[in-house]
Formats: C-alpha cells, sequence, structure tokens
C-alpha cells in the first residue's frame, strides 16, 4: 500500500486591496481531488470523481477507521448577525486553512451546501469569501453533485404520491383499490410488495396472503383515509419563489374536482434535507425515510412515507447523495461539504456523516471545524441538543464569530439593511455603541458555557475597525468566561490571518474535558416544559405563549407517542427574541409559537415562533443581475 503523500497548502498571491471572491478563486489553480484525498488518507477505491476538483467519499470508509480515535472537534458558530451576515462560514476556513496550512496539524473543515435560492437571490452564495474560501467557488455554491437536486425529487415523488393516494381512494371502493395495490396473478394468486409487509406490521396484522385478509383487513390495508386538514408535507424547490407559498392544486378537469390548498417550502427546508444530515449510515437513511410522518388518518393515526408505498424508492433517489462531497480550500486543506438544512426553520448543521469521517481521518492530533447556522441560540443550541445527540459526538470547543459592526447594531446603531448604505457610524469609532453591543456576544458565551465546552470568540476584522474597539470587546468576552477572545483578518490574509485564533482554539481543546459535555434538557420532559427550556434559559424569554393551533399539535404529537424528541426552534435568526427588530438583549419578551410541526424521520419536533416563512422570496434587485458567463472562456462571472 502507497504511503500517504505530504500535505503542501497552496502558496497564494495577495492581492491589495483584495479582489472580489470570484476573482480570488479562479485566480487560483486547486489541487486535483484526487491529491486532496491522498493526502488525507483516503484511498482511491473509497471514493468517486466528480470531475478534477470534487469527489464524493464512500461510507465504507467508517469501517476500515472504526479503530482510528477522534480527532478534536470545533463548532463556529455566531451571534446574531446583521442581514449581511458576520462570516461565520469565511471564519470556519479561515481557522481550517490556520490550522491546516500554518500549524501543520491534520485538520478537516465540514460545511453545509448552500442553497442556490439566496446564491441568487440577496444573500450570495456561501463558500466564505477573501482569501478563506472553498474552491472552485462556482461549483461550491450552484449543483455541486446534484445531492439538492436529489432532495427535492424525493421530496417531490411523495408529494405526488400523496395527492394520487388521496385521489384513488376518494373515487373507488375498498375491494377495487385492494386489486389495484394487489393485482391478481391468471391463476388467482397475489403477493404484497415488500414494503406493504411494513404496513401489515403496523396494523397488527400477521397474514402475508393478500388473499387470506377479510373484508375489514382489506379495508384497514388499503385505505390511508388521510385527513387533508392535518397534512403537512410541501412540495419544495430550491429557488425563492413567493408566488409559490400558498397554492391550489388538483384544477385540471382529469382530477375531478379534488383541489387542495398547499404550498412550497425552498428545498433545503425539507425534512428529506434534515435526514441527509442526521443519518448515521444506509440503513439508517432508509428507516428514517420511511418513517417520515406526512399528516395524520381521519382517526387520529400518524401516515407515513412507509404507508404510502414510497420509503424504499425515496432511498434510491438518495442513494449517492448520503455520501459526503470532498473539495479543499483557496489554501489546498480538505473540505467535506455535506447538506444544508437551514438554520432558521431546520437544524442548520452540516452531516454527522462527514463529520464523523473527517474526525477518523484527521486522527487524535487533528481537528474538525464544523460550523453551525446561524447565530448560537438556534444554530449552536441545535447542534448540541439535535446533532451531538444523534451523533453521539462531544465538541470540546465553540467558536463564537462577531464583528464590531453587529455589535455597534445591538448597542442601539442604526438599521443594516442587505443592498443599502451602511450608516457612517458603522464605519467610525464608536466606544459606547460597541460596548453596549457587546452584551449580545456575552449571552452567547454564556449560553455556551451550559453545554460544557470551551468557549473562544473569533472577532472578525474589518477595515474600518479600530484597535480600542476591539480591545474593549476582548476584554469584556474574556470577563464573561471564554477562554480567549482574538482578533482574525483571514478575509484578507487566509489562515496566517487566523493563526492567533487557531492557537486559541489548540490550546481550547486542550483543556476541555469530556465528561463535562451536557445537553440543555433530558428528552422525558414534555413537549412544553422543553419548548420553555430552550426559550427562557437561552433566549431569555419572560414567557411562553400556545395559539390554539400549536396547542391541539401538542396534544396531538404526544398521544401519537412523539413527545420524547428533542426540539427545534424555527425562529428568527436576527434577534434573541422571535423579533427580528429586537436587538441587544431583550427583557421580558414573550416567545409566541404559532404552530408546531413533527419531523418524525428527521427525528425532532419544530415549534414555528412567529411569522417563519420556509419559502423566502426575490427583492427587487436580485444578485442574479450580476451573473453571467464568459462565453469565450466558459468562466462564471458575478458569483459572491
Amino acid at each position: 500500500m502507497a504511503a500517504t503523500p505530504q500535505f503542501t497548502p497552496i502558496k497564494l498571491d495577495f492581492k491589495n486591496p483584495v479582489p472580489s471572491d470570484i476573482d480570488i478563486a479562479q485566480s487560483v489553480t486547486p489541487k486535483h481531488i484526487g491529491i486532496v484525498a491522498a493526502e488525507v488518507g483516503i484511498r482511491e477505491d473509497e471514493f468517486d470523481y466528480y470531475g478534477k476538483t470534487k469527489a464524493k467519499v464512500h461510507l465504507s470508509i467508517l469501517d476500515r477507521l472504526k479503530d482510528q480515535k477522534d480527532g478534536q472537534y470545533v463548532v463556529v458558530t455566531g451571534i446574531n448577525p446583521t442581514p449581511l451576515g458576520e462570516g461565520k462560514s469565511t471564519t470556519s476556513i479561515g481557522l481550517a486553512q490556520a490550522l491546516g496550512a500554518h500549524l501543520g496539524k491534520k485538520t478537516f473543515a465540514c460545511l453545509r451546501q448552500p442553497s442556490q435560492g439566496p446564491t441568487f437571490g440577496i444573500k450570495g452564495g456561501a463558500a466564505g469569501g477573501g482569501y478563506s474560501q472553498v474552491i472552485p467557488m462556482e461549483e461550491f455554491n450552484l449543483h455541486l453533485t446534484g445531492d439538492i437536486h436529489a432532495i427535492t425529487a424525493a421530496n417531490n415523488l411523495l408529494s405526488a404520491q400523496l395527492e394520487a393516494r388521496m385521489f384513488h381512494e376518494a373515487t373507488q371502493k375498498d375491494q377495487a383499490l385492494f386489486n389495484r395495490l394487489c393485482p391478481a396473478e391468471k391463476d388467482g394468486s397475489r403477493e404484497f410488495a415488500p414494503i406493504m409487509l411494513r404496513r401489515l406490521k403496523k396494523l397488527g396484522i400477521t397474514k402475508t396472503n393478500p388473499n387470506d385478509l377479510t373484508p375489514e383487513e382489506v379495508s384497514k390495508f388499503a385505505r390511508l383515509d388521510i385527513d387533508k386538514d392535518t397534512i403537512t408535507w410541501n412540495r419544495v424547490m430550491d429557488t425563492c419563489d413567493r408566488f409559490l407559498r400558498k397554492i391550489t392544486v388538483g384544477q385540471g378537469s382529469e382530477e375531478k374536482g379534488h383541489t387542495r390548498e398547499t404550498n412550497f417550502d425552498i428545498t433545503v427546508a425539507s425534512e428529506v434535507m434534515a435526514i441527509l444530515a442526521l443519518t448515521s449510515d444506509l440503513a439508517d437513511m432508509r428507516e428514517r425515510l420511511g418513517g417520515m410522518v406526512i399528516g395524520s388518518s381521519k382517526s387520529g393515526e400518524p401516515v407515513t412515507a412507509d404507508d404510502l408505498g414510497l420509503g424504499g424508492a425515496l432511498t434510491v433517489l438518495m442513494k449517492d447523495a448520503i455520501m459526503p462531497n470532498l473539495m479543499q480550500t483557496i489554501e489546498g486543506t480538505p473540505v467535506f461539504v455535506h447538506a444544508g438544512p437551514f438554520a432558521n426553520i431546520a437544524h442548520g448543521n452540516s452531516s454527522i456523516l462527514a463529520d464523523r469521517i473527517a474526525l477518523k481521518l484527521v486522527g487524535t492530533d487533528g481537528y474538525v471545524v464544523t460550523e453551525a447556522g446561524f447565530g448560537a441560540d438556534i444554530g449552536a443550541e441545535k447542534f448540541f441538543d439535535i446533532k451531538c445527540r444523534h451523533s453521539g459526538l462531544v465538541p470540546q470547543c465553540a467558536v463564537i464569530v462577531a464583528t464590531v459592526r453587529a455589535l455597534k447594531m445591538h448597542g442601539g446603531g442604526p438599521n443594516v439593511t442587505a443592498g443599502a448604505p451602511l450608516d457612517a457610524v458603522y464605519k467610525e469609532e464608536n466606544l459606547d455603541l460597541t460596548q453596549k453591543g457587546t452584551a449580545n456576544l456575552v449571552h452567547h458565551i454564556k449560553n455556551l458555557k451550559k453545554f460544557g465546552v470551551s468557549v473562544v470568540v473569533a472577532l472578525n476584522r474589518f477595515s474600518t475597525d479600530t484597535n480600542s474597539e476591539l480591545e474593549i470587546v476582548q476584554k469584556l468576552c474574556r470577563e464573561a468566561g471564554a477562554n480567549d477572545a482574538v482578533v482574525a483578518s483571514h478575509w484578507a490574509e487566509g489562515g496566517r490571518g487566523a493563526l492567533e485564533l487557531a492557537k486559541a482554539v489548540v490550546t481550547a481543546c486542550q483543556s476541555a474535558k469530556r465528561q463535562d459535555f451536557k445537553f440543555l434538557y433530558p428528552l422525558d420532559l414534555g413537549i412544553k416544559e422543553k419548548i420553555e427550556k430552550i426559550a427562557k434559559d437561552i433566549y431569555g424569554a419572560a414567557e411562553v405563549v400556545y395559539s390554539p393551533e400549536s396547542e391541539k399539535k401538542i396534544e396531538l404529537y404526544t398521544k401519537q407517542g412523539f413527545s420524547h424528541l428533542p426540539i427545534c426552534m424555527a425562529k428568527t435568526h436576527l434577534s434573541l427574541s422571535g423579533d427580528p427588530n429586537a436587538k441587544g438583549v431583550p427583557t421580558n419578551f414573550k416567545i409566541e409559537i404559532r404552530d408546531v410541526r413533527a419531523s418524525v424521520g428527521a427525528g425532532f419536533i419544530y415549534p414555528l415562533v412567529g411569522s417563519m416563512s420556509t419559502m423566502p422570496g426575490l427583492s427587487t434587485r436580485p444578485c442574479f443581475y450580476d451573473i453571467d458567463i464568459d462565453l469565450a472562456s466558459g468562466k462564471i462571472l458575478g458569483l459572491f
């Protein structure tokens, strides 16, 4: 067996002023992905090439590495951001570059795949930025290896079968329906498809010959009797389209008047995406997909994808998507890009499988940097209470990203609006606003300490920040219990700009003790008790109030046996409260639970706080106006 080649970083040619993200990315020649794989110890028979710069890694690698001890596990999170974002992905990548390309540590970054909705909307891509990004950034931000398309196909196949099954049940009697589900051969014999045996078991029917079923059993088996008012399953697409938030289906003449109001979600809000992120292997994914609950029967029983005959077919559509995607940073350190659930309406973390494989590959002296979406009140809390609970993995350190710009906003500065010029206060020294706004950061530091991990603050430096502003934030962070607070300039300087941050993370990991890690709540608490634990202990809410609809759903899910699941709060990322305009550290506020839904296959209950939308809309001036292609060279232009 050939020896693992030594890691060789890509040397960067830094420019000042810093060029656009895409210009920097296209100025660097990536390593062949086969070299990236070899350097980190992935054998050639353990991955499939997707061109020269991407590969999918087989899950069988975990069997080979099962006796390898895990590396250090670091999660990167943030404060409640401005709508512009504070550079959390950029910091994750810059930290990984510093650890791998500058400190010589075996390192992996694990990131979510971005949705094409924001990429073509107003936010842009999520490959990082400046001299801390994943390359090729065009491929990262666009189709990658097609995982999101597979999720869209699986989700919408289930939507199509749901509507079709309700239609057929409404237009056929029991025996006719049964005859079509289990058609007779010429000799009169029938067979159940293997997936039908799951439904029989669920119904308590032990017979395996369709001809042995009584008329009552035929009716129970063939008729799902779905209550339309309980359906929570929506169609999805990976585009921001406000006009799909409410639609009517079934208006064609052949559907015989069987219309229904429903809506589209963006693909990354699909439960299929959440399952991809939380699954442990192919068999586990099969069970989770089959166990997805789309609604209830009129008698109040949960109806699943397996009841609709689809668990196996959905798994077939997802069989390649389950393999993590291997890419590289601009300095040649390895990256897994896998899964991309939204953090405000889902759990917002990359896949457990990517993290597990990376932790084995780097070994005990190495580091895996994984990112939790949005602010620590939602992304990091879900990382600990949902992702780590499912995976069994224990993090040593949480890095919380902040900017002086966001702190000034939390301190009472003017509104920050995407696409609008920044107010002058954000470009000039203002110690008063900075100090007041640091209260938001301190709140998050104290929250992270509740989970028993080391906490390092990364101050993502902008050119307009002053030393006095940065120093006062560092002082307040250390006084609040952070292991350290470090200024980083990785956007402009790559890994070398995050070198002190990397050293602080190494030190913090060394001081962490596995036995100190703890979850916020035990699973045996009721649904309301878990919601209130999060709302009061993490957000700082004074009270939680429930709409009549949410009360009804909590009662239903408790009756159906789902109250043991963890909670995935769907709320704004822009504030600790449910009001995106409430900055800093709000007090005496209520968390209003508008609705509660269950992602049973994924394994969590998600309450909706306020008016959370699962389908974004396009602004007046989306960023796709700037995106084009050079017809001579084929290079993509305008992505950021």
